[in-house]
């Protein structure tokens, strides 16, 4: 039995969170799933519309990534996540050369919205999303 893994954010800004993963993981647009031709024509078919149709779903073109759902929800984030995500850097090499593509990634996510919040060096990086959610550079 085989299983695949879909995270779910709750957020302020759906657009704005999706344009930020697209950018930084590479991620794309999921079209609506057989036979619908668009998310809305999709979302219709559920009684309660949570996200207003502004929620957006996203996947890793590899298919190697989870998919990601990213739904816009009323009230304010109040306290840190549970839950983090672990973006692990490709590539083979020295530490030295693993760190410097960290940092790099690093500096890439920040230039796209993310906020850095602190550094393990040599290590891992930890970021905030532009909704606040942790991410763990390494």
């Amino acid at each position: 039995m085989g299983f695949k893994v879909d995270l779910t954010l709750d957020c302020a800004d759906a657009p704005r969170l999706a344009e930020f993963y697209k950018t930084v993981l590479g991620y794309v647009d999921e079209p609506p799933p057989a036979p619908f031709a668009t998310r809305a024509e999709w979302l219709e078919q559920f009684e309660e519309d949570e996200d207003g149709g502004e929620g957006a779903w996203l996947y890793d073109p590899d298919g190697v990534a989870p998919r990601l759902s990213l739904l816009p929800v009323p009230e304010p984030k109040t306290a840190k996540n549970r839950l983090h995500m672990d973006v692990r850097v490709a590539g083979t090499g020295t530490p030295e050369q693993r760190w410097a593509r960290i940092t790099e990634a690093a500096d890439r996510f920040v230039a796209a919205g993310a906020t850095r919040l602190g550094e393990f060096a040599g290590h891992h990086i930890v970021l905030a999303d532009p909704e606040g959610n942790e991410l763990c550079l390494g």
